[in-house]
């Protein structure tokens, strides 16, 4: 606020009292504020404005007149001075701060005796005339306080308190009122999510929803987490992927349909991944993954913008256009590009895969060149690029190309090395189906191959399911993304913590 100094942070005030006192000084006006009959937890505040529409109309009266709106708006208190007869504040609320004066002369006594009771992180509402300060600063000249809600706790130091980021993942309503661009990447977030969904129905796609809980992890190479069902008495897991049970809905004659929800991999926890996260699952009858490649376009660029995300930019070192079209570019051709190895040849393809310490005895060829181009294509893309037509062993549940059945109908989108999406032209043939659901693929372990056998998606294949395209996109990369944030854990709400001890 421009008419004062920011206050002494409560964690700067440490030193004169320890937090049991500077709580129980808290309490102290709690307890004041419920014998003067004001209940200190609030109630029903109706009719408040968000700040921003506010300073919108500030902004369109402008400064020259002489009496402002009255408005109304409720929020945290974030800056607090008193001076005299005046007390100044700044609020807060989702959508921006303003700041609030509070005059004893202007608001009586009866709520001036409540102004003497606010204390950083508490919340009011605050009725008044909009204007500007001696100094220029947009104001609410306050005619009536309503008190909302008490912060026992105080809040953490302006300068050195929430800046641990576990600190700031398990406390995270902390970090979205004190922490810098926290709140406003995920109300970024949420547009994402609104334009990934507004593309899809608007192209005619249904939402669904499949079941979280079954009895066998299917459609991707992953570990699921393992439960049991004490009414049934049987075995489940938490889902790993959302396909099979989509897929089953077009042999149903749902044409188009989409799942955007939570799938569980219990694996490992690093800056790209998280054992829970969303996932966007989409499915086109009639469609190959040629359609797949224009949806994805789409609903990329339009969540761009809506989360105002500029269209050249730089995130993890890399240069990104989001100019369309998107380049496109084949697997064969990058590998042989990066390595220098002929990827159509096994004996080349394992010397180079040697060379950078990948193990290949008794492994499928697909499989050591899947880890080659993992170890060294990855990191070169800083895309967006759409590398296409994969390995056929490494896609058991991908159409193969005509006349090339070692190769599949595969693309994946990388942008700055990391996987943002994933599809397919779909297999849709049960008998190959069932072929590739019993051959495990050599080298790797039960646990770690898409090839699970799946006996009622096989019996819905034999009943017909269309040629269709088939989409999966990892909702919080692509707000990573698009937000530029560095850890998939910046972008989840409440991302899981081993806990700690109080």
């Amino acid at each position: 606020m421009s008419d004062h100094q920011p206050p002494p942070s409560a964690a700067a005030d440490a030193p004169r009292g320890t937090a049991r006192q500077l709580e129980q000084a808290r309490r102290d006006k709690l307890a004041k504020l419920a014998s003067m009959g004001i209940d200190p937890w609030g109630g029903r505040f109706d009719r408040a404005t968000a700040i921003a529409a506010v300073r919108d109309a500030g902004d369109a009266v402008g400064r020259e007149a002489e009496d402002g709106p009255t408005v109304r708006v409720a929020g945290r208190i974030m800056l607090q001075r008193t001076a005299g007869s005046l007390v100044f504040l700044s609020l807060a609320d989702r959508t921006g701060r303003i700041q609030i004066m509070l005059g004893k002369k202007q608001v009586g006594p009866d709520d001036w005796e409540v102004t003497r009771c606010l204390d950083l992180g508490d919340l009011v509402g605050v009725d008044g005339r909009l204007g500007w300060s001696k100094t220029g600063e947009m104001t609410v000249f306050a005619s009536n306080v309503t008190f909302l809600a008490k912060s026992i706790e105080t809040p953490p130091d302006k300068y050195h308190g929430l800046v641990d980021p576990e600190l700031r993942q398990r406390m995270r309503y902390l970090d979205l009122i004190h922490g810098e661009g926290v709140r406003e990447r995920f109300v970024a977030r949420s547009r994402i999510i609104e334009a990934v969904r507004r593309v899809l129905t608007d192209r005619g796609y249904m939402e669904v929803e499949g079941p979280t809980l079954q009895d066998s992890a299917g459609g991707a190479a992953a570990r699921p987490f393992k439960t049991h069902h004490n009414a049934l008495d049987m075995p489940l897991v938490l889902r790993i992927a959302l396909e099979l049970h989509l897929k089953r809905l077009l042999v149903g004659g749902l044409e188009r349909v989409f799942e955007l929800g939570r799938v569980y991999r219990n694996e490992g926890v690093s800056p790209r991944h998280n054992p829970e996260f969303t996932m966007l699952e989409a499915y086109e009858a009639y469609g190959d993954y040629t359609t797949m490649m224009d949806l994805t376009e789409a609903i990329i660029l339009e969540a761009a913008r809506a989360a105002g995300t500029p269209g050249r930019f730089e995130w993890m070192g890399h240069a990104v256009d989001l100019t369309p079209p998107f380049r496109r570019a084949t697997y064969v051709d990058l590998l042989r590009e990066v390595t220098g190895c002929d990827p159509t040849d096994p004996a080349s393809v394992a010397t180079a895969a040697a060379r950078v310490g990948i193990e290949t005895a008794g492994r499928h060829p697909d499989v050591v060149k899947s880890e080659l181009f993992e170890a060294t294509v990855e990191g070169t893309l800083a895309g967006p690029v759409f590398v296409l037509d994969y390995p056929a062993a490494v896609c058991p549940l991908t159409k193969r190309k005509a006349g090339q059945p070692h190769v599949a109908e595969r693309f994946e989108l990388y942008v700055a090395g990391m996987e943002l999406a994933n599809a397919y032209t779909e297999l849709n043939d049960p008998d190959l189906q069932e072929e590739l659901f019993r051959t495990q693929l050599a080298g790797l372990a039960a646990e770690e191959s898409m090839a699970r056998m799946d006996t009622d998606f096989i019996r819905a294949l034999r009943h017909g399911m269309p040629p269709a395209g088939g989409l999966g996109i990892g909702i919080d990369r692509l707000v990573m993304f698009l937000t530029g944030a560095a850890s998939i854990r910046d972008v989840i709400l409440f991302p899981i913590h081993r806990p700690r001890a109080e």
